[in-house]
């Protein structure tokens, strides 16, 4: 079974892991996003003129192997240097991918690259094969700001009105645009909604791949609002999909049990993109807004056995 799987950061983490975690004979595929420039992959971007690597390398590491080399070759991706000299702050996963990058000038190449280092049990690719641009117009307060940078938007206070990638229209890899039309299942979120799951709806060529795909589609939504989604409800959020992307229509929404104060409204939300709610616990235990992936892997099962 072919899924494809698009995010970045924790929220892709926690998805792939997911995945894993079912068990089931599954070629996976990671579609991440190229937007971020904050910390390390900000500043290798702008130094190096690579694409930011820090979302890539979380992918690898959560499809990285079981085996004792491949755990030991993600632990050290993952290490990131102490300290305010240059190298404090870098993860070295980070550097190996910029690395890989610049040897070989073709980003997927080096990712597969990467992908052998740590037996990856699938397959990571970026969303474009250039460094993207981000920006959002924000209300704070009575006034409507323009901030620029997922960093800066994630972190930012107010109400997310509209975002916008720059280029407005850059190239989509090839590969991902391949992977997405040969998919069985496409999975959306969680993660950072509009730096992390909308942008991908943002670049033409992928948002006609997600429309004309004959795969099937999952949506998770997260657990909680962060600073991107406040004020967001979670049909808000499902919502907030058809209007970046109309033609999108989606299989499922898979949302926590605990964490839906409004089941009708979410349904209804749901059956504008012609989709059904299945809930689940899917939340750690620890009582943090976190998925726990054995337990989205335990609810993924049987909905990615649904037959057509």
């Amino acid at each position: 079974m072919r899924v494809v799987a698009f995010g970045g950061g924790h929220g892709l983490g926690a998805s792939l892991r997911a995945l894993r975690a079912t068990n089931l004979p599954l070629d996976i595929t990671a579609v991440v996003t190229v937007a971020d420039d904050g910390g390390s992959s900000g500043r290798l971007r702008a130094e190096r003129g690579v694409l930011p690597p820090g979302d890539l390398r979380q992918a690898l590491v959560a499809l990285a192997g079981v085996d004792q080399l491949s755990v030991g070759s993600a632990a050290l991706f993952q290490y990131r240097f102490p300290g305010d000299e240059p190298l404090g702050g870098h993860a070295v996963g980070n550097l190996v991918l910029c690395g890989l990058m610049e040897l070989v000038g073709d980003p997927v190449m080096a990712l597969d690259h990467a992908a052998a280092m740590v037996n990856a049990v699938g397959r990571v690719l970026p969303m474009a094969c250039e460094p993207l641009g981000i920006e959002a117009d924000i209300r704070q307060g009575d006034a409507v700001t323009t901030i620029r940078g997922q960093h800066e938007i994630a972190i930012a206070d107010g109400e997310v009105l509209q975002v916008r990638i720059a280029p407005p229209a850059p190239a989509a890899c090839a590969e991902a645009l391949k992977a997405i039309g040969e998919a069985d299942w496409l999975l959306f979120g969680p993660g950072s909604w509009y730096t992390s799951v909308i942008p991908h709806l943002l670049v033409p060529d992928l948002a006609k791949a997600i429309v004309s795909s004959p795969a099937q589609r999952l949506v998770t939504l997260n657990l909680a609002a962060d600073n991107e989604t406040v004020g967001l409800s979670l049909p808000d959020h499902v919502s907030a999909l058809s209007r970046y992307l109309p033609d999108l229509k989606i299989n499922f929404v898979l949302v926590d049990r605990n964490a839906v104060p409004d089941p009708e409204a979410v349904a209804h939300a749901a059956q504008s993109l012609g989709a059904r709610v299945a809930q689940a616990e899917i939340a750690v235990q620890d009582g943090t807004a976190r998925h726990d992936p054995v337990r989205l892997g335990r609810a993924l099962v049987p909905l990615l056995g649904t037959a057509r």
